[in-house]
């Protein structure tokens, strides 16, 4: 990863568990090999140990949590993909009903997990998605409705005009559509409390353990430098860190793209509270989002991407900071202790991709969030545990997706990403959005 993304996160700052796996220097053999150890490749072995498939390997290239579990923005919020609309020719006014259904469950899943394993997570209840002009104002308006008739025994509420201060303390926007089912997690001590939870069902987790090379077949061989894992399935679950020369054929179904996060140093409480009124999560509604949340230690972590043009900011700090004030000017004398970033792995159609590999039904692979993994991937997840163990009809309208190959996505990536944003800003424009 670039050196100034690469650097310490207020996740890894602030993690309460410390759990260390050792490296892969056996072989073993098993009946599901993972390779990954964020929320795609946790998640799903937890849903299958819940399931009693137990006799699974992880392998993890560096330490759990690394990617984008560890820098991203900890939002919990409704759905798993953008405009969803984009795939309705694909599975039809039934199946977008049916993904419509799906896309309300994740925070749920998310603090029925924390719950059942106990996990510190810091879960807070409260979202809001923030618009600025009278198109925001009006897909807002739109969907109240379809949260509401989503999450009946949530409180979601539409807050205009002066009335937007008791949610959100900038002059910045007209509208604030509030939904208390929402909310935010320090997202890594979520995965490390799931990484627990799995290894005392008996799962065996293995870190720094790079995976080297792949053998597919009836049982497929994975090796690393100090060992290998043979078994009957086997799942990629690495998401923007995929090595190309290990698995092309799904390497070219994705795009890596970048966002950037700062973490300002402890606020007073009344400033908290000017801040924000419900103590929650938020993000504007445009194509490229502002987001941004209190954390439990009274820190605002603000989080942002380049909204036409691809390119890393030389300093990540002012970068973000000149963001930051943009909606909360009054912040202009705090200090910004951390900043850092990370890849966001995207899809062409900007939903998260399952499936297995044509020529290899036992392969299978998760991928392409685009943006949104932290809820979604446990949405995702526990359809792809479902795909890989008994099946279901969920699993097989999400996989029925079909999954573009990006051209060109290593010699024209910024080209390609700049016009895709370009293209996604214009068009957010007659979508509301803009």
């Amino acid at each position: 990863m670039n050196n100034k993304l690469d650097s310490l996160t207020y996740y890894a700052a602030t993690k309460k568990y410390d759990l260390h796996f050792p490296m892969l220097t056996e072989d073993l053999d098993v009946d599901v090999v993972i390779i990954g150890g964020g929320f795609s490749g946790i998640n799903t072995a937890l849903e299958l140990a819940e399931k009693g498939i137990t006799n699974i390997a992880i392998l993890e290239g560096r330490t759990l949590g690394f990617g984008g579990t560890g820098r991203n923005g900890g939002q919990v919020m409704t759905g798993i993909g953008h405009d969803l609309d984009k795939i309705k020719r694909h599975v039809g006014e039934k199946g977008l009903e049916t993904i419509f259904k799906i896309s309300s469950l994740g925070a749920g899943i998310i603090r029925d997990r924390i719950a059942k394993y106990d996990i510190q997570a810091d879960f807070c209840q409260g979202y809001a998605y923030l618009g600025w002009n009278p198109r925001h104002d009006k897909t807002l308006r739109g969907w109240l409705e379809g949260f509401r008739a989503a999450s009946p025994d949530e409180e979601i509420e539409l807050y205009t005009g002066s009335d937007v201060k008791k949610v959100i303390g900038s002059e910045r926007y007209t509208s604030a559509l509030k939904h208390m089912g929402g909310g935010h997690v320090h997202s890594l001590n979520l995965l490390l409390g799931e990484a627990k939870a799995v290894s005392e069902y008996g799962v065996k987790i293995f870190e720094n353990s790079q995976v080297l090379n792949v053998e597919y077949g009836p049982r497929v061989t994975v090796r690393t430098a100090t060992g290998s894992v043979r078994a009957g399935k086997m799942l990629w679950a690495c998401n923007g860190f995929l090595d190309e020369e290990l698995e092309p054929t799904i390497y070219r179904k994705t795009i890596n793209t970048y966002a950037f996060q700062l973490m300002t140093e402890e606020l007073p409480e009344d400033l908290m509270e000017r801040i924000s009124p419900i103590r929650g999560a938020y993000s504007d509604i445009s194509p490229v989002i502002d987001y941004y949340r209190v954390t439990k230690e009274n820190r605002l972590l603000y989080g942002s991407a380049t909204q036409f043009i691809e390119y890393i900011p030389s300093d990540l700090k002012a970068w973000n900071r000149h963001i930051m004030l943009k909606t909360f000017p009054y912040l202009k004398d705090v200090k910004i202790e951390l900043a850092w970033g990370g890849p966001l792995c995207c899809s062409v159609n900007l939903f998260p991709q399952i499936g297995s590999l044509p020529k290899h039904k036992n392969v299978f692979y998760v991928q392409g969030y685009s943006g949104f993994g932290v809820t979604p991937s446990h949405i995702i997840c526990k359809i792809l545990a479902e795909g890989m163990s008994e099946g279901s009809d969920r699993y097989s309208l999400l996989s029925s997706i079909p999954h573009l190959n990006v051209i060109g996505k290593d010699s024209f990536r910024n080209v390609l990403l700049s016009g895709g944003k370009i293209w996604h800003q214009t068009s957010g424009y007659w979508k509301g959005r803009r």
